[in-house]
């Protein structure tokens, strides 16, 4: 089910080309509070118009516009009279599109200095120059007849470009990514001033439409609840709508943190007054992944017993007509749903692994809200900050950090260093600092020594990012002598283990989490 009402509110649609940098477009923009949504490239204009946007914004993307196979807007879409700002690739196609020319050029990536040719319109408040992030292989040859330049760099003499009668901007640049300085002011100045689009997307206003909406549907609702934010903040806000026409179940997989089955039905049982039942499925959950390896089979088995578990429950205590969840719109989009050129990068166990028996309808109060908002959500609607707080854990849990087959000793070994990981940046004073820290294990194992004795053990990864969102994460630059007292800890304490070893990938090119 739908829920947001987006068809009442102003908003600017993103037209996803394959962007690692897209869906930053959509937070940007949301963040001068006017609503915006990623939808693929190629949507029709039928069902574009009845998405009725106030401005459209054509995301950068890997392709090159000369190539057979490039990805295309849909043929129409610039003689619908709205607005549009092309980004990268998205500049590159509006050149083309217009009977410009776009050819290879010297590549330019990273900081570049962007010279104003006119501070007016879209380049409004940005003085005469400014750094501005580049990434791109291809650039404007000649301009298409009615666009006008009005900025340049060194390697491009077309890097930003207008045809204010059309309303139609390009720009070679990133004004999303952090590295381009005023880049927000860039996207405000087409939102706000070209697009006129009207402020009125808040939370507040989330919370009330979807509240709204929920209030209408007919049927019981059974809702997963694993004890983080997302789940926790989605059964609150149905709650909130239906009363005790909610009934959550947490189910124990196994799969979660140290002493984590207790923590929730304790944090459950005295602050939220709603129907609870935890249930025990330690056992099947862990027969099932018995000799799987294969990280997305083992996500989508995660996916298709809990639903097993759902339903079981829902034919005893029921009749139940829909299936709540806190699935959140970056793991719609990482799930390949949204269907964008990208390819998929992870099936959550939510969103893609759900099986194609499910008899019950899903409900997904959050699927358009990234983390923070989520975040924004559950604090309004008065969910402890502790829980707010506390670092996001994967939905299917150790099974994904846990590399090759998931056995007792791995869990185990999971389970006591990521305990240790976390006890060491709360005593710190880090563990708020950081997006999100755990370690992970595999069956590599290296040659160690402890007292006089060789000691053949396990290698454990510690990873902590820094994240918004989790769309993009960069790695943590911990003080070493945290560092050390995790790896002391775990290779002292934990049974097994004769290697500790810090991971520095960022996402991209990495993932945050393993698997």
């Amino acid at each position: 089910m739908r829920i947001l009402k987006s068809d009442i509110m102003d908003k600017i649609i993103v037209l996803d080309f394959g962007s690692q940098y897209s869906h930053l477009i959509c937070r940007r923009i949301r963040e001068f509070s006017v609503y915006s949504e990623l939808v693929p490239y190629n949507i029709s204009l039928e069902e574009l118009k009845k998405m009725n946007p106030t401005g459209i914004v054509f995301s950068g993307g890997p392709a090159s516009v000369y190539n057979k196979d490039s990805p295309q807007p849909t043929n129409g879409i610039f003689e619908i009279g709205l607005p549009v700002l092309g980004i990268c690739y998205g500049h590159q196609l509006i050149v083309n599109k217009f009977g410009g020319k776009v050819r290879r050029s010297h590549k330019e990536y990273g900081s570049s200095l962007l010279s104003i040719d006119n501070n007016s319109d879209l380049l409004a408040g940005m003085g005469q120059s400014t750094r501005a992030w580049m990434s791109h292989g291809d650039a404007a040859e000649s301009l298409p007849e009615g666009f006008k330049v009005i900025g340049h760099t060194e390697n491009s003499f077309a890097a930003a470009i207008a045809n204010k009668q059309k309303m139609v901007y390009g720009i070679q640049f990133h004004p999303e990514v952090v590295h381009t300085e005023n880049g927000v002011q860039v996207l405000k100045n087409f939102v706000l001033d070209i697009c006129k689009a009207k402020q009125d997307w808040t939370l507040e206003n989330f919370i009330e439409s979807t509240v709204s909406d929920i209030s209408k549907i007919d049927g019981d609702v059974l809702c997963g609840i694993s004890g983080g934010v997302d789940s926790t903040v989605a059964a609150v806000l149905i709650q909130k709508a239906i009363g005790n026409r909610l009934k959550c179940v947490f189910v124990d997989n196994g799969l979660l943190r140290m002493n984590e089955e207790v923590e929730v039905e304790n944090m459950f049982e005295n602050n939220f007054g709603m129907n609870f039942t935890a249930i025990n499925a330690k056992e099947r959950f862990l027969t099932r992944l018995k000799g799987i390896t294969d990280p997305e089979q083992k996500r989508m088995i995660v996916g298709e017993e809990f639903v097993k578990v759902f339903t079981e429950f829902a034919e005893k205590n029921g009749p139940f007509k829909w299936l709540g969840q806190g699935t959140l719109y970056p793991d719609v989009i990482e799930s390949g749903v949204s269907k964008g050129p990208a390819a998929v990068i992870k099936t959550h166990h939510n969103v893609g692994g759900l099986p194609s028996w499910l008899n019950l309808q899903v409900l997904e109060p959050l699927r358009f809200l990234y983390k923070d908002e989520v975040r924004k959500v559950g604090k309004i609607l008065g969910v402890p900050d502790k829980l707010l707080n506390r670092h996001p854990f994967p939905g299917p849990g150790l099974a994904v950090r846990i590399m090759g087959e998931v056995t007792p000793e791995k869990l185990q070994i999971a389970k006591q260093a990521s305990k240790i990981v976390e006890s060491e940046l709360e005593s710190s004073g880090w563990y708020h600092k950081v997006w999100q820290a755990y370690a992970a294990v595999g069956d590599d194992r290296a040659v160690g020594v402890v007292g006089d004795e060789r000691k053949y053990g396990h290698v454990v990864l510690v990873r902590i990012v820094d994240s918004i969102d989790a769309m993009t994460a960069d790695w943590t630059r911990l003080p070493s002598e945290i560092l050390e007292r995790i790896s002391n800890r775990i290779t002292n304490e934990v049974e097994d283990v004769a290697w500790v070893s810090y991971v520095i990938s960022s996402k991209p090119p990495a993932t945050i989490e393993p698997q």
